[in-house]
């Protein structure tokens, strides 16, 4: 059954690299192995196969994304700072047409007014923050039924 075969790409952008060590009291303690490993066992859940990469530069996550065509039905991905700055990041979402899903660990909408606004949602099937690392786990569920319950 097509199913079993869904692949998601999970993008973590720039200085999630750091998380555990980084400014803890906004992004948690969890650091990206562990957020990671939650994904993959969320992932075995709901048989899906999931893929991660993280890059603190924007061309590669952008090559991310263009390789992602063909290969993987979602993309999930926190695109750190780049949420508030990245057109290419947002062109790169609508030119492929992946269904994905933004989250971020903490809930921009009460932090800095310049982290207010997003060039990715638009392009994006939702958008979850302010759960921490539950973030991550909630976007892969909902891209996961979003991917599972659409109609084409």
């Amino acid at each position: 059954m097509a199913q079993a075969n869904l692949s998601v790409l999970v993008l973590h952008g720039p200085n999630l690299n750091l998380l555990g060590q980084r400014e803890p009291g906004i992004y948690g303690s969890l650091n990206l192995a562990e957020i990671n490993r939650l994904l993959e066992q969320e992932a075995a859940k709901l048989a899906v196969n999931i893929d991660f990469s993280q890059s603190n530069h924007e061309g590669v996550l952008v090559d991310k994304i263009h390789s992602a065509w063909g290969q993987h039905q979602g993309i999930l991905i926190n695109p750190g700072a780049y949420t508030h700055t990245s057109v290419a990041i947002r062109d790169a979402v609508a030119g492929v047409n992946i269904p994905t899903v933004e989250v971020h660990l903490s809930n921009v909408y009460r932090r800095e007014e310049f982290r207010h606004h997003s060039y990715i949602a638009p392009v994006a099937v939702g958008q979850i923050s302010g759960f921490g690392a539950q973030s991550y786990l909630l976007g892969l569920q909902a891209l996961v039924y979003h991917l599972r319950n659409q109609t084409n």
